[in-house]
């Protein structure tokens, strides 16, 4: 299948970049408030993917989406949604725990979302671009070839020199792994805000995002850590449908594995993030 990009031409001022949504309402509330206050115009937040996941509130999400006017890229979840399918499509190991929560969240998702919410979803592209301070952006959800592929700080260049390639981009921002990061090698950017659904591994229930700006000719990305009403998320999600494992994490900031971890990020768990 042929993708769906949309270009958005030379964008002026901040630009919102963010992940991982995974149907978190009270975070989306929040951040929506942050663009307000920064004064971002909608169509400049743009999400890369997953708006539905873990939380409890999957319809009412896709719904504060739609009525702020931000933007977003398909990611796994939204693919699976829209196609009808039966699992997530995180390219999760079979039978790990991450699997069978999944067994868990996406069944109660899909059983929430409104045809509205589906139609909206059949409308995100598979990727976006964009021009900022001289830089052709690409975002995308894993990475240019593989929406489900797990691209960390510690991944081999190599692995990211393909989308860059592929897109004749010079900065890549990507979602999915859940961790925000930069990588930067041979004048070429590879950029995750993180996500706000789901803190990052790193013992705080804050979550993470990132504004993009030109300064003096050059695009200068900087991440952000972002409080939010955690504890009312948790206590959603303790309805006896969803894992009670993910609203740990929601107020403990540690997941529940690292089994989609490499090595050093493993390793890093609760030790707070370093951008």
């Amino acid at each position: 299948m042929d993708k769906k990009i949309e270009n958005l031409g030379i964008l002026d001022g901040k630009i919102l970049i963010f992940g991982g949504v995974y149907s978190n309402l009270q975070a989306l509330e929040k951040l929506k408030h942050i663009s307000e206050e920064l004064n971002i115009a909608p169509e400049n937040c743009i999400c890369t993917g997953d708006i539905i996941g873990y939380c409890a509130q999957p319809e009412e999400t896709i719904q504060l989406f739609k009525l702020w006017g931000a933007r977003s890229i398909v990611g796994n979840v939204e693919i699976q949604l829209r196609d009808n399918e039966t699992d997530c499509g995180c390219d999760f190991r079979e039978g790990s725990r991450c699997d069978g929560f999944s067994q868990l969240w996406y069944p109660f998702a899909q059983s929430k979302l409104t045809q509205n919410s589906l139609d909206f979803i059949a409308t995100l592209p598979d990727h976006i671009t964009f021009s900022l301070g001289g830089n052709i952006n690409t975002v995308v959800h894993g990475s240019y070839n593989n929406v489900s592929e797990f691209i960390f700080k510690s991944t081999p260049w190599s692995l990211k020199e393909t989308s860059f390639n592929d897109t004749k981009s010079d900065v890549i921002i990507a979602g999915h792994c859940g961790l925000p990061f930069k990588d930067e090698q041979n004048k070429k950017q590879w950029i995750n805000p993180g996500v706000i659904g789901m803190p990052a591994n790193d013992g705080e229930p804050h979550v993470w995002y990132a504004v993009l700006e030109e300064i003096n000719g050059k695009m200068i990305a900087s991440h952000y850590t972002m409080n939010y009403n955690h504890q009312l998320t948790s206590q959603l999600m303790k309805n006896g449908l969803l894992p009670e494992e993910y609203a740990r994490t929601i107020v403990t900031g540690i997941w529940d594995n690292t089994e989609i971890l490499p090595a050093v990020e493993s390793g890093l768990q609760g030790f707070g993030i370093r951008i």
